[in-house]
Formats: C-alpha cells, structure tokens, sequence
C-alpha cells in the first residue's frame, strides 16, 4: 500500500523539493498551498491531490484535511512547511500585520496542520504516522531585525518536542529539520548581501534546495519506533556555527 504524504507550502521553494524527492520514493501526495497555480504544477506528473488553502484558517485546513481523507483514507506523514517571513526591522518598527501575518502563517498553520494530522493518525488502523516541522536555523540563532520570523521558528521547537511526547502513545513520531540558507526564491537575497551581526551587509554560501528533500525524505523513511529528532541541514560555510 503507497504511503500518504502531505506537504504544506507544496508549491514553491523548500516545499516543492520535498515533493519530488517523496515521490522518487514512491510516496503518493497531497499538497496543501494559497495558490493553486503552482500546486498544479508539481502535481502534473505525480496523480497528487491538490488542496488549496491558506493554512492560517481554521476552516480552510478542516476542509483540506477532509478531502485528503476522502481521497487516501490515510495519512503517514505531514511535512509541516508553509510560512514566510517579514523584511528586516527593529521590533519597534515592526508594523502589526507583519507581526500577526508572520504568526498566522508560521506558527498557527503548523499548530492547526498538525492537529488535523495528529487526529486523522490517532483514529486511522494501522494507527500512527510522523509529523515533520519545518523548523529552519532561526530556531537556534537569529538574523539581525527578525523578531516575528524567529519568534515563531523557536516555538516550532516546542511544538515538535510537545508532539514527540504526546504522539508516543499512538504511534505518532515528530521531528524538525532545521534549514540554512537552502537556495529558494526566498532565500535568493543571500546570494547579493544581507545584514549581519556587525552591521555590514555581505552575502552568504547558499546549497541546492534538492538536498532538503533528501533529508527529509531520510527523515520519512524511518519505521515509527526510529525517530530523527532534530536534524540541521546547511549550507557548510553560513555564518552559524562559531564566528561563521
């Protein structure tokens, strides 16, 4: 039987390279994004379903998460991954909408995603699955004027360990990859000078965003009894670890 992947944030970037490496792995697909134009897209060779919705709506992801059930009958995995991000400020120039949008799309879509998935993995037979969240290295350290962004890159961390423990009765895993600088539409600006710590502006390594699939498909790959708690993926040479 083909095991039942959905990818939030499936159309584009970090996103889209998940799905074709889960379905180089055979995994069958459904794919959750705003736009449908771009689902439609990487859905065209994979038979995937598209489900259109704007994660940080309660009702939108009930009705996507019911049309998955209706089409599978199942899920094995969520990769928990739509967000975005807010331009670079000071918190006191931070304007409100920045701040709730960043939250809606980042925090509140994972939450309202993986109780979606948490319930459909508890009730199904076989029970069980894996939820994956998308956590990125603004989980551990931030950028210069990121608050909203890493404000809710740390809570994903808390709900990823909050998830390890309450799934362990119903067979659910939960593990986060934390990505550096995978080379997206997003994250193209790295390539021609971003802030830094020391005020100057520099660019920084980037890596192919193919080798976040494969990591998190490694990740998917495990029996549920195995579990890949964090696992950091980055560009070598990106300001992180030590002085960069």
């Amino acid at each position: 039987m083909s095991r039942i992947a959905v990818i939030t944030g499936a159309g584009t970037g970090i996103g889209r390279a998940v799905a074709e490496a889960l379905h180089g792995e055979g995994w069958s697909l459904a794919l959750i994004g705003r736009r449908e134009a771009p689902l439609r897209e990487v859905a065209a060779d994979k038979d995937a379903l598209v489900a259109p919705a704007d994660v940080s709506d309660p009702a939108q992801v009930e009705a996507a998460f019911a049309a998955i059930a209706a089409r599978f009958g199942r899920i094995d995995l969520l990769f928990n991954n739509a967000g975005r991000g807010s331009p670079s400020r000071p918190i006191d120039e931070t304007p409100l909408d920045d701040w709730f949008g960043v939250l809606g799309a980042n925090l509140t879509g994972s939450f309202l995603c993986a109780r979606a998935a948490f319930a459909q993995m508890r009730a199904q037979r076989p029970q069980g699955g894996r939820i994956i969240n998308n956590g990125s290295i603004s989980a551990h350290a931030p950028r210069p004027g990121s608050v909203p962004y890493t404000t809710t890159k740390h809570a994903i961390t808390g709900l990823t360990r909050s998830l390890s423990l309450d799934g362990r009765a119903y067979d659910i895993a939960c593990g986060q990859i934390d990505i550096g600088n995978a080379l997206t539409e997003m994250a193209k600006p790295m390539t021609e000078g971003v802030p830094q710590p020391d005020g100057t502006i520099r660019a920084e390594p980037v890596m192919d965003v193919a080798e976040v699939g494969r990591a998190v498909a490694y990740m998917a790959s495990l029996p549920l009894d195995a579990n890949v708690q964090t696992m950091t993926v980055m560009a070598r040479d990106m300001p992180f670890v030590g002085r960069g």
